[in-house]
């Protein structure tokens, strides 16, 4: 594979990681409030999905998110089931501070928090290389804390029934404002994990077609379920 080769995919992995990123987010604010800063939950999700992005295969059928999803959860949930200390070598550590002092300037420069892609950019990384040198960053928890009692400090969270159906709720009620065909489109890739050509065969669309009104929608959703 030739060099521009390489770089093209490159930066056709770092875009996709990019465009999923509403999933990290997702999942972390599941996940929020549980013993973790909310940007470490966010940069451990980061992990789980270019882990993801890796290894997904498109063959399968199934629909990224539907595969990324557990991926993502595995990697924040590690930061509540370790305990003891994270070994990180000397060069990393050094190269995570660099990181840090880079991403407080851009944050100055922007008036905000940089996303993962856009302090890769600004320090000519991978996002990959970035979102796990941020993770070399991020402080350790320890589950074999106690506090004064005896107690345990830190609780390994689960899942909650009532806000697992909170969001089932909410997903349906959104799901309804959507056409015919938009309906048809989100039950034939997420419902059914049909692919993208087989769903466009069923509505009579062509699979790029798809696959744009798919991101469009997927936007519209998120927008309306985090308002």
């Amino acid at each position: 594979m030739t060099a521009q080769a390489q770089r093209q995919n490159t930066e056709a992995r770092n875009a996709f990681v990019e465009a999923n990123m509403g999933l990290v987010y997702s999942c972390a604010r599941r996940l929020q409030g549980r013993g973790a800063e909310f940007e470490d939950l966010v940069q451990a999700g980061c992990v789980g999905l270019i882990k993801a992005a890796d290894a997904f295969d498109a063959s399968r059928g199934l629909a990224f998110s539907t595969y990324a999803v557990p991926v993502i959860f595995g990697e924040i949930k590690r930061l509540f089931r370790e305990g003891g200390a994270v070994k990180v070598g000397r060069t990393t550590k050094e190269r995570a501070r660099e990181l840090l002092q880079r991403k407080d300037r851009l944050t100055e420069e922007l008036g905000r928090e940089p996303s993962v892609g856009e302090l890769a950019r600004a320090a000519d990384l991978d996002v990959s290389e970035t979102a796990v040198l941020l993770g070399a960053a991020m402080p350790v928890l320890s589950l074999t804390a106690t506090d004064n009692n005896g107690q345990p400090e830190w609780e390994i969270p689960v899942d909650s029934p009532a806000g697992e159906l909170a969001d089932k709720i909410a997903l349906r009620q959104v799901l309804q404002e959507l056409d015919g065909q938009e309906q048809r489109l989100i039950e034939c890739r997420f419902f059914r994990s049909m692919t993208q050509a087989r769903t466009a065969e069923l509505l009579g669309m062509t699979q790029v077609q798809v696959s744009r009104k798919e991101k469009a929608i997927l936007k519209r959703l998120r927008g309306d379920l985090l308002a």
